[in-house]
């Protein structure tokens, strides 16, 4: 499977959005250097929206079209549902929990087989996570200062997610709304950029 191995703040700059959540990662981005600094066509403020998005959620293009298809199917808002379909990825959800500190390290945590899903060992990162699934650490897992550090420590947190602090673990409560959802994009630019295409 392709991956997504560009330098991180690079591609920060270029995209004009912090898509890796760094805190220095836009530090040298300078007027002028980013796609959203030029004056774009219509078709280029779709493709950017797309890429920022493709890029926050570190999917291959093939994912990433796969689930746009699977949205414009769904009954409701396509943008919503589209970002829903992103949010609750497993990857991302470890991530959001605390498990990993970024969507690289999340995805590292799952494919090396340290995360269960209602007890059971799952390695797939895009495995889709349904509304009452529990995430939690395997019991040798738990002994990692890393994994553990990174849980107790993470900051903030979403409202969709409970988490049990004493037994390490992540649930998803309810579906994400869009305005729970903490990425800045214009998701209807992207329906829009698909609209044409597909």
């Amino acid at each position: 499977m392709a991956r997504m191995r560009d330098a991180r703040f690079k591609q920060c700059r270029r995209l004009g959005l912090n898509v890796y959540g760094h805190p220095k990662a836009m530090n040298r981005a300078k007027r002028g250097t980013s796609r959203a600094d030029r004056k774009l066509s219509t078709y280029g403020e779709q493709l950017l929206e797309k890429q920022r998005l493709r890029t926050y959620y570190n999917v291959s293009e093939g994912q990433f079209s796969k689930y746009v298809k699977d949205a414009l199917a769904g009954h409701g808002n396509t943008g919503e549902l589209l970002v829903q379909r992103l949010e609750t990825r497993l990857d991302n959800l470890v991530y959001r929990a605390g498990f990993g500190s970024s969507i690289r390290q999340a995805r590292q945590v799952v494919v090396h087989g340290h995360i269960l899903v209602n007890g059971k060992k799952v390695d797939r990162p895009s495995y889709k996570i349904a509304v009452g699934d529990v995430i939690t650490l395997r019991d040798k897992s738990k002994k990692v200062d890393m994994f553990t550090a990174n849980f107790t420590e993470a900051a903030g947190g979403v409202s969709y997610i409970e988490k049990d602090m004493d037994n390490l673990t992540a649930k998803l409560v309810k579906m994400p709304a869009r305005e729970e959802v903490p990425v800045q994009i214009q998701d209807q630019l992207i329906v829009e950029f698909y609209s044409r295409k597909l």
